[in-house]
């Protein structure tokens, strides 16, 4: 089937546990994870995995396109956050911020595991979805798509969008363009 797919990672997630200590530093994860699931359903996300400190999330097209609500979800996340900052800053003296890659494209979807049984996507996109949020540190940007997810959508119409050229990512053969997304100021 063809998804969408986002992986959102923590921000400087060593440097916080270290300062937070894994006890505190695991209830900060869970608030930041219970924030990120307020904003799922005006957007239509569904949370595939939490990994750790990343969580990754998934679209049908139709959905993540209708209204670009793929994208608009990241901004709200950090809305959410923001509005939040009085919280976070009582608790854990700092407030979570997450970079995020996304990629589209076909997978396919199987059921996996016997003791505990799950569904589960393979294929190129989710591993492409996953470098193209890798390269955020390198360039500085907090939200990367694939030139391919920029094609297929009109995104252009509602953010900021700055082509970072055809990169070689980890793993890959062939490069893959990427492009970061910025909200207009104006929004």
């Amino acid at each position: 089937e063809e998804r969408i797919f986002m992986f959102m990672d923590l921000k400087s997630s060593t440097t916080i546990a270290e300062s937070l200590g894994h006890i505190k530093y695991s209830s900060f994860i869970r608030d930041a994870f219970m924030d990120i699931n307020q904003v799922l359903f005006p957007y239509n996300a569904q949370v595939y995995q939490y990994v750790g400190d990343e969580i990754i999330l998934s679209w049908t097209i139709k959905e993540g396109l209708k209204n670009l609500s793929c994208l608009h979800f990241y901004f709200a996340c950090e809305k959410q956050f923001a509005n939040k900052t009085a919280y976070y800053i009582k608790n854990y003296g700092q407030v979570p911020h997450f970079k995020a890659g996304l990629h589209m494209g076909k997978v396919t979807a199987v059921e996996i595991g016997e003791i505990k049984r799950d569904i589960a996507y393979h294929g190129d996109t989710l591993n492409t979805a996953a470098r193209i949020q890798s390269m955020c540190n390198k360039y500085g940007k907090r939200l990367l798509v694939s030139s391919f997810f920029v094609e297929q959508s009109n995104i252009e119409s509602q953010f900021t969008i700055t082509s970072l050229g055809d990169i070689l990512l980890k793993g890959k053969s062939s490069t893959v363009g990427i492009a970061s997304v910025e909200m207009p100021a104006d929004k």
